[in-house]
């Protein structure tokens, strides 16, 4: 046991030194002697007061502190004699913050990078080289294809715009307004073809349309023909048209004609539609007819000036992109002289009727 306590003794010594040392951070400094003065005597005795505190630092040399350099007072003055710095920026174009650069562009010649000119070898050959191969009537016949299948392509189509009975008051009534057309993007040919009737009585009156179209903008034709009037009561009458067809600013679908008659009758008569869409499939589409005339007609009871007018409001419902029932309601009243003749002969110049339809096109 003595052995024991002899051999621990050195390692006790040497742990309390160190403890003692741990505790005071500034052992082993050496501190300087105070210089503060003492204090002045006096005849009242002073209350002792705490202790002060005593300088954790004290003893510590401190480096000397960094004085900021002076400013220079010719900072940004060139001397005599000294070469100008070179602007890295000289030369650049400084324009984008006023707005994007005028920079040509492929389309515009001096844009374009410079090319040689052909050389004359270039167009000694035949126009179509492939003929020397393939055989001129071969490479024709290709070219054709060519030319139809990227744009010159012929299509035909028949709209059947209105097929619809009409339930009024008095009568019963029945139509019929169709037209198609075949031809290319530009040149067409259309027919159009209109009729009514009494489902108790025979059919009132019919027309029908050959037209030649040409496309003047893209999105109107200009078109002209004859048209031709059929009147089981009456005599039939012959007509040259000149009229537009085409898509009015928001989308209405006009188409406007004049007719003159053989025996010197100008009329006139525009019709416009609009589709508005509710759903993918549900369009409510009001509808505009006018008719005019430059003179009075009294054997087909039509007055100078305005003679009608019809608005009707047709909803269908597509079943399909080419087929749509639809329900509505049609207005008609007739105006002016054209009136005076409808009283005169007892008939109706004011008939609003609900209409039950079919729109298709194939």
């Amino acid at each position: 046991m003595n052995r024991f306590a002899v051999a621990l003794a050195p390692l006790i010594l040497a742990a309390t030194a160190f403890s003692a040392q741990a505790q005071d951070p500034h052992t082993g400094h050496t501190m300087p002697a105070p210089t503060r003065p003492a204090p002045a005597p006096s005849a009242t005795p002073q209350s002792p007061g705490p202790p002060a505190t005593q300088d954790p630092h004290a003893g510590h040399v401190m480096p000397p502190a960094r004085t900021p350099p002076a400013a220079d007072p010719h900072a940004g003055h060139r001397m005599p004699g000294q070469p100008a710095t070179a602007d890295p920026h000289a030369g650049h174009d400084m324009s984008m913050s006023a707005g994007p650069p005028d920079v040509p562009t492929s389309a515009d010649n001096p844009g374009r990078p410079p090319e040689d000119p052909l050389p004359a070898a270039a167009l000694s050959g035949p126009a179509h080289a492939a003929d020397l191969v393939f055989g001129a009537e071969a490479m024709a016949a290709a070219r054709r294809v060519l030319v139809r299948e990227n744009g010159d392509v012929r299509a035909t189509a028949v709209i059947i715009d209105r097929l619809e009975a009409g339930l009024g008051d008095d009568d019963e009534t029945w139509l019929w307004d169709v037209q198609g057309w075949t031809g290319g993007d530009v040149n067409r040919f259309w027919w159009k073809s209109e009729g009514e009737g009494d489902f108790g009585g025979d059919l009132e009156e019919a027309e029908l349309q050959a037209l030649y179209s040409r496309a003047v903008t893209p999105f109107w034709d200009v078109q002209a023909g004859v048209r031709q009037d059929f009147r089981p009561d009456g005599e039939n009458t012959t007509h040259l048209v000149l009229g537009v067809q085409g898509l009015a600013p928001y989308w209405w679908e006009v188409d406007a004609a004049a007719f003159l008659s053989t025996e010197g009758d100008l009329t006139a008569r525009i019709e416009a539609e609009y589709d508005q869409r509710i759903t993918q499939r549900l369009i409510l589409q009001p509808r505009l007819e006018i008719d005019a005339s430059a003179s009075d007609i009294p054997e087909l009871e039509i007055g100078s000036g305005l003679s009608s007018v019809e608005a009707g409001l047709r909803l269908r419902y597509e079943i399909r992109k080419e087929f749509a029932p639809y329900v509505g309601v049609e207005w008609s009243r007739a105006i002016g002289d054209t009136a005076d003749y409808i009283k005169a002969r007892g008939g109706e110049v004011d008939v609003t009727s609900v209409v039950v339809g079919v729109k298709a096109w194939f």
